[in-house]
């Protein structure tokens, strides 16, 4: 390959086309359900505009974020078997990546938590269920802001292989 050759990436599959509006349709709506959990839909009267009367009942947004969280779950399985399947070799997880990983790991980490305290026979003490909630906001708008970041700068998730060369035998 000439030094100053454009690099030719491999074709992309699929997966990476429909995962990407599917995750962040998804990101959205967790984040506009979980918003609702909070009466501030119904407080600053976007319950009131026609079509978003449901963002004010507390547990349509309470069930559909329980709904979105199982989905995400199921996208989560769906693209560690992909990239351990399809692109390890051909992709490496970018340092955006990275970071995207700890932050949903800590936002999954934190939820499920929110979701245990939810049932009747778990009880926790009020300081870590305080703990636990704002952890939970915190890191969410961690990944809103880096996921800004990330567009911005256009840091994706994966990232090409250097394609090895290896120099001519002279045998």
């Amino acid at each position: 390959m000439k030094p100053n050759a454009p690099k030719r990436y491999p074709k992309p599959y699929i997966e990476q086309k429909v995962i990407k509006p599917v995750y962040l349709v998804l990101l959205f709506m967790m984040g506009l359900t979980g918003f609702g959990q909070m009466p501030i839909f119904k407080r600053y009267y976007i319950a009131d505009i026609p079509g978003l009367e449901w963002t004010g009942k507390f547990y349509v947004t309470h069930y559909l974020h329980y709904l979105g969280a199982i989905v995400l779950f199921v996208l989560f399985a769906y693209v560690i078997v992909t990239y351990f399947g399809l692109f390890r070799r051909s992709h490496a997880l970018s340092k955006a990546a990275y970071v995207r990983i700890f932050l949903l790991a800590a936002i999954v980490v934190t939820g499920i938590f929110r979701t245990l305290k939810n049932l009747p026979n778990v009880v926790f003490s009020p300081n870590f269920t305080m703990f636990n909630d704002i952890s939970h906001l915190a890191f969410m708008m961690l990944l809103m802001v880096s996921g800004i970041v990330f567009s911005i700068t256009k840091s994706g998730w994966l990232v090409p292989r250097a394609f090895r060369q290896t120099a001519p035998r002279n045998d």
